[in-house]
């Protein structure tokens, strides 16, 4: 006489978090970040039924790992606040550094240099926060270089913009504050005029560490 298996019922529950199956699937998607536009997350509600689908039918946990990975790639990265990065580009124009120039270090549109420096845009990537980091820890006390007469008039009209803005210099920001979100430096500008010149960057060597 054969037995047909009785189909598998729900998961117990994680004592610690309730309603959390033993592997921490669930728990992982409620704390996913949650933001994205409207079909992000028709998309993540979509993978979010299939993995509870799984769970119901008892599928093994290869197929529940598929599920949240599936979920996990749809929803965007966190953003950071764009403070400490529109501080930093700001610093590097006191020093020479023109839009251009930085746009073409860190391989990005000047555009978004421009909406940066305004401070339209109050929000960046991880990625770009990095960069930018990166570009400034090596500019910082540097001048841009003025080789020809192009370079010295865009270095030239790079400070004219920061006396206008009253932009803080490199030498008196504090480095421990610059990424908390409303740090303002306690002075705006003052002459700086480095300690030698900078040199000319290209996108892979900052990338190095900071891979998109």
């Amino acid at each position: 006489m054969s037995i047909t298996p009785a189909s598998p019922g729900p998961l117990p529950a994680d004592p610690l978090h309730p309603g959390t199956g033993p592997d921490g699937t669930q728990a992982r998607v409620r704390h996913l970040p949650q933001d994205g536009g409207a079909s992000r997350t028709i998309t993540a509600d979509r993978a979010a039924a299939t993995m509870h689908d799984d769970l119901a039918h008892g599928s093994d946990r290869l197929a529940h790992a598929a599920a949240v990975d599936a979920l996990t790639d749809v929803v965007p990265p966190a953003r950071l606040d764009a403070g400490g990065t529109r501080l930093r580009l700001r610093a590097l124009h006191v020093m020479g550094h023109n839009s251009v120039r930085i746009a073409r270090a860190l391989d990005v549109s000047e555009t978004a240099i421009r909406e940066l420096l305004r401070g339209d845009a109050r929000t960046v990537s991880p990625w770009l926060r990095d960069a930018a980091a990166d570009l400034y820890d090596a500019w910082w006390d540097k001048r841009a270089p003025e080789r020809n007469r192009f370079e010295r008039a865009a270095a030239t009209a790079a400070r004219r913009r920061a006396i206008a803005g009253n932009w803080c210099a490199a030498a008196a920001l504090d480095d421990d504050q610059l990424d908390t979100p409303g740090y303002q430096p306690q002075y705006g500008w003052k002459p700086a005029t480095g300690t030698g010149t900078a040199p000319d960057i290209y996108p892979p060597v900052l990338r190095r560490r900071n891979h998109p």
